[in-house]
């Protein structure tokens, strides 16, 4: 019988490249969505036999995790959690005014860091309860290191690698199993507007000469929701073309 996994924002980037790449290895995969209907659809297609559902939640409103969580446990066993849905908003934390500023910190925070906390928290009681479960974060690169315009993003990617390390060590007694995957610069319809402006200056600063993939992502959570993964927790591993180091 296959394993079930949720992926959030597994409609486009890297969120269908980990979809599909989980198909692959023998995964069922239930797809969330926000508002891309259409896009969901494809990636159902896509996936074929290997798609067990399509479920449409606004993690902006982060009191819709439990209601996701429980909608994907009526239609089946969920034996991982992909937290991958994210949003970036650039913004200058001095110059912004206060009410530019209160509305993206609530945006960012919502999506990237307490929808993601509850999702897990829920899913987690779960797995508890069958004796075992993994859950792999989608973080960045920033996360570890600044970037200017990026302070808000930063903080909750920041804040997701934290939890993960943390659960790792509270978890491994109930055998959950808690990752991250931190990229860098990806070729996904997220990357911001002014990529293509940047790009030479993007390019020189990534030895391996190009961005990454969103199947270079994929195959990295792929091998760690995998039984060769049994042995790690709470480990953070970046994609990012040798361009930074911590």
């Amino acid at each position: 019988m296959s394993k079930r996994v949720l992926v959030t924002g597994g409609s486009r980037g890297i969120g269908r490249a980990i979809s599909l790449k989980l198909a692959e290895t023998g995964w069922s995969v239930a797809i969330h969505y926000n508002s891309r209907a259409e896009e969901a659809g494809e990636a159902a297609r896509l996936l074929g036999s290997a798609c067990s559902g399509l479920y449409a939640c606004n993690l902006e409103d982060p009191s819709g995790c439990t209601g996701l969580i429980q909608d994907v446990l009526g239609d089946g066993p969920l034996d991982a959690l992909v937290n991958n849905a994210g949003i970036y908003i650039h913004q200058d934390l001095v110059e912004c005014g206060e009410e530019s500023f209160n509305s993206t910190y609530s945006k960012i925070m919502a999506v990237n860091f307490e929808s993601p906390l509850r999702l897990t928290r829920v899913a987690c009681k779960h797995f508890a309860s069958q004796g075992n479960g993994k859950v792999l974060n989608v973080a960045s690169r920033v996360g570890f290191k600044g970037e200017p315009g990026a302070a808000l993003y930063a903080a909750s990617k920041a804040a997701l690698i934290n939890l993960t390390r943390s659960l790792s060590v509270e978890l491994a007694e109930k055998n959950i199993q808690l990752f991250t995957i931190a990229p860098g610069w990806v070729n996904t319809a997220m990357v911001r507007p002014d990529v293509e402006a940047k790009l030479p200056e993007i390019l020189a600063g990534l030895p391996l000469g190009r961005m990454a993939s969103p199947e270079d992502c994929a195959a990295t959570a792929a091998f760690l929701l995998s039984d060769e993964a049994a042995y790690l927790s709470g480990i953070a591993i970046d994609i990012n073309g040798a361009s930074y180091f911590h």
